[in-house]
């Protein structure tokens, strides 16, 4: 179960967010992961609360008031050829739908133990 976290300035349209969700989960879909399988939250951040540099590391353009922070957790397992191939296929999306590759950094992270599925919920469980 990927949790993905979007991390952006305040006041962007909720029909970008819906986009950026929706291009981010045709992509996972596209390397295996369900359709159900979505888990998606969206931080909007003041202008002092979300700091970035313009120009790290070396995109073609400057980044913008556009700029979206995309942290993926994976369970251990995921392959660093499979984050790969998600990588890619993600910039892709976007790129098709309007976003430039500049606008965008994707953050990778794997979760260690197991996932256990209780009555309540699901927990995760560190080994």
């Amino acid at each position: 179960m990927p949790v993905v976290a979007f991390t952006l300035l305040k006041g962007q349209p909720a029909a970008l967010k819906t986009k950026l969700g929706h291009a981010v989960h045709l992509a996972l879909e596209n390397v295996g992961v369900s359709k159900a399988d979505r888990f998606q939250r969206f931080l909007e951040l003041d202008n002092e609360n979300f700091n970035y540099d313009l120009h790290y590391p070396d995109p073609a353009e400057p980044r913008t008031d556009r700029f979206v922070l995309i942290e993926i957790l994976f369970s251990v397992g995921i392959s660093v050829k499979l984050n790969k191939r998600y990588c890619v296929m993600c910039l892709n999306i976007c790129r098709l739908r309007g976003y430039l590759q500049t606008t965008l950094w994707l953050v990778f992270r794997k979760r260690p133990g197991k996932i256990g599925r209780l009555p309540m919920g699901t927990y995760f469980i560190n080994s």
